[in-house]
């Protein structure tokens, strides 16, 4: 069978899948995370980057970074595990993603989001909108999977200029501010 065609997971791939998403619940648990918007608002999306509600709903402005997660994940344990299963490949972005969102909610990186970038009053994502966040890396992964490499860049140049210009920040933009926080950018994001 080709790459296309093939089941993208099977019964062991699903009950690894199934523990990972556990252990990943269990763990934002752990670190104090909260199951829905404390708020109390039960839609589920906010679309308000700049209120409480952003990261606590099942949507949000960011979900479309988590779906270029899976992007980038379907090229990178592609170009690196070449030989792997693809519904191993899967497992393993599955993994990733739950990874950075244990991560992405630890205290250190929390406080990284609000020192370095726009996300002045982000205390963490909800558990609900975690679990979101990895099923969008899923979705990531599988459009990059079916379109293929250049519709796939070019589906993720796409959606990394409408975020731009919606919310003035992106998946690139935000892994630059984590890691190499630029002052211009920020002000340009607040609009100063």
């Amino acid at each position: 069978m080709s790459e296309n065609t093939d089941p993208l997971f099977g019964r062991y791939q699903s009950i690894a899948i199934f523990a990972i998403i556990v252990v990943a619940v269990v763990l934002l648990n752990w670190q104090g995370r909260v199951m829905w918007c404390p708020q109390g608002d039960y839609t589920p999306w906010a679309w308000n980057i700049w209120s409480a509600h952003n990261s606590q709903h099942i949507l949000d402005p960011y979900t479309f970074t988590h779906i270029l997660h899976g992007v980038l994940e379907f090229w990178l344990i592609g170009l690196v595990f070449w030989k792997m299963p693809m519904a191993w490949r899967f497992v393993l972005a599955i993994f990733i993603e739950s990874a950075w969102e244990v991560a992405e909610n630890s205290s250190y990186i929390i406080n990284r989001y609000r020192e370095e970038t726009i996300s002045l009053d982000y205390f963490g994502d909800s558990i609900i909108n975690s679990l979101a966040d990895i099923v969008a890396c899923a979705c990531g992964f599988m459009i990059a999977r079916y379109l293929r490499f250049w519709k796939s860049l070019a589906f993720f140049v796409a959606t990394e200029v409408i975020l731009i210009f919606t919310i003035k920040d992106s998946l690139i933009i935000n892994i630059i501010m984590l890691l190499f926080p630029i002052d211009a950018i920020k002000s340009w994001q607040v609009g100063n």
